[in-house]
């Protein structure tokens, strides 16, 4: 009930109002005359659906092929409130509305609830949800680290997680951005909050990107505390069915991967297996990235680190690899290698190099972080990096706005599992692909129609400053650069509780497979510009058809049910 509509009802002025004031706002709120059109249009009488016209509205209006009237019934059963009506296999407004109301007419298909996609291919085919900075809760400087960074993200999905490891006193490895005011976690406190919480939301394996500054000792203490606290769970080992090849998200459930350097090779990892390790260290020569000398000579610097055998012997599938060129890659990098790419240098590879940038992540691993001047936590638009096949994009999850919104609404599909598949033109090498340059597609869909009705707005959030202004809705499509595209509604004046906009978009679609939707309601403003109040994002593939009842989440991502817009969208292959 919104404070507006109590008050507007509150006839007597005294602050509450009866149960007749109280029966007019249910009334107006439960009475929606686009419901009630719906409803009139397919029961003969305007005052029941019997079970053929209830069927018959499953079938023309919400594409349900495989219907029968054995699910038209159970509908009745289910959503009818009046019994005379169930044991007549009848449906009132009534019940009606409780079934356009409920979690079976919401945009999101069910079947992209549950894992439903192949997840027997190697990890490089598979776009993984991945943050930055996981341990930070704020900005970049001075703000402070803390557990639930870890905990937010694991609960969310996140299947790669960054710990920034620092030599701490008394032998006790931290946490925290090196080099600045941030606060500081002990080591072994993070890995026991990842270990509580890593396979909770999902099943699939979770990749601890390791950003390592410490000591042979303390990385002794690390590999120490890394061992005895995930055990078994701890990939430690090759798998005998993968020495030359990376494992699937299947062979790798309920697995803990260690990204971080590493020395030699995993047939020599597995040949050191039960040995003592204490002690011993190696020398690990790290390239820099090439500068230019005053006298036009290429200088190359390398750079030597001790890296601690017990720790090198925990990375497996994915030993952090410094990302020289495209043309080294080609030729030296070897499959358990992963690059990190700063987004600065990824987006010029992307833009002057695409062909073999998409080469290049067919075949590795390639993670993209934001660049260092990002440091109140801002993300990069994380699109143009999936466009191009970039497995883990990592954001920074405290931040939210659009970024994170096209990460939480990408990352909804295949059960919220953390791991995508991503399309076979961006995994096959025979297939030629360049978002840029759309002119030659192999491997997509077809393009796809997408026309969608947006009907009204249910029950949305209230401004915070003002109930007089009017609110709109926004809605964008985020995919390769052809595809994107943002449209607007009129203002509707006044009217949060029931706003009627029954405006038609048409958005076509080149790429289905790599599109999302979003819908933003804004409150609309004159002076500071508009007022977010609410989105909803989606992959576009992941939409039903029909009636369909949008949810709204908040900047922060909390549901704002039972705030929702009401659409009608239908999409058609050319």
């Amino acid at each position: 009930m919104t404070w507006e509509k109590k008050k507007e009802n509150d006839r007597q002025k005294q602050g509450k109002i009866t149960i007749e004031e109280f029966r007019a706002i249910y009334r107006c709120i439960a009475h929606r005359e686009e419901i009630i059109e719906i409803f009139n249009t397919y029961s003969e009488n305007r005052k029941i659906l019997s079970e053929n016209n209830l069927t018959e509205f499953l079938t023309q209006e919400q594409y349900e092929l495989k219907i029968d009237y054995s699910i038209s019934a159970e509908i009745i059963q289910k959503y009818e409130p009046i019994d005379e009506m169930k044991n007549k296999r009848q449906m009132s407004y009534e019940g009606f509305a409780r079934y356009i109301f409920s979690p079976e007419c919401l945009l999101f298909k069910e079947e992209c609830k549950t894992v439903y996609q192949d997840m027997n291919q190697p990890l490089n085919d598979y776009f993984i949800s991945s943050s930055h900075n996981t341990y930070l809760i704020s900005d970049q400087l001075i703000g402070p680290s803390d557990i639930w960074g870890y905990v937010s993200a694991l609960v969310r999905g996140c299947r790669c997680l960054e710990i920034d490891c620092w030599d701490g006193a008394q032998n006790e490895p931290v946490v925290y951005h090196g080099y600045t005011l941030t606060s500081k976690l002990l080591f072994k406190t993070v890995i026991q909050a990842i270990n509580k919480y890593a396979f909770m939301s999902s099943e699939y394996p979770v990749v601890l990107s390791l950003e390592n500054h410490c000591s042979p000792s303390q990385q002794e203490v690390m590999a120490d505390i890394l061992q005895s606290t995930f055990g078994d769970v701890l990939l430690s080992d090759m798998l005998d069915e993968f020495p030359d090849s990376l494992p699937s998200p299947e062979a790798l459930k309920f697995k803990i991967l260690v990204k971080n350097k590493k020395v030699g090779t995993l047939l020599e990892t597995r040949e050191r297996l039960g040995t003592n390790k204490q002690g011993q260290v190696l020398d690990f020569q790290i390239w820099v990235q090439p500068t230019i000398h005053a006298c036009s000579l290429t200088i190359v610097e390398i750079r030597k680190l001790k890296l601690s055998m017990a720790l090198s012997d925990l990375v497996i599938y994915t030993k952090a690899e410094k990302f020289r060129s495209l043309q080294h890659s080609r030729l030296y990098q070897q499959f358990n290698e992963n690059n990190s790419i700063g987004e600065s240098r990824a987006r010029k590879l992307l833009k002057l190099r695409t062909h073999e940038f998409i080469f290049h992540t067919r075949a590795f691993i390639t993670r993209i972080y934001p660049k260092m001047t990002r440091a109140d936590s801002s993300n990069f638009n994380p699109q143009e990096f999936w466009n191009v096949g970039c497995q883990m994009v990592a954001m920074n999850f405290q931040t939210p706005g659009l970024p994170m919104d096209l990460q939480n609404g990408k990352f909804l599909d295949n059960g919220g599992s953390g791991y995508l598949l991503k399309p076979d033109f961006l995994r096959d090498t025979t297939l030629s692909f360049n978002p840029r340059n759309l002119r030659v597609i192999e491997g997509c869909k077809l393009p796809t129609q997408l026309p969608t009705q947006l009907i009204s707005g249910i029950q949305l959030p209230i401004s915070m400053y003002s109930s007089k202004t009017g609110t709109l809705v926004i809605i964008e499509v985020h995919g390769v650069p052809d595809d994107h595209v943002k449209q607007q509604t009129r203002v509707v004046k006044k009217n949060a509780l029931s706003p009627r906009w029954n405006e038609t978009f048409t958005f076509i679609i080149q790429v289905p497979e790599l599109a999302l939707i979003r819908f933003a309601v804004e409150n609309q403003g004159f002076i500071a510009g508009n007022e977010f109040l609410g989105q909803y994002t989606v992959p576009v593939l992941c939409m039903n058809k029909g009636y369909r009842r949008v949810p709204l989440f908040s900047r922060e991502g909390a549901n704002l049910e039972p705030s929702s817009l009401f659409i009608y969208v239908w999409y058609i292959r050319e």
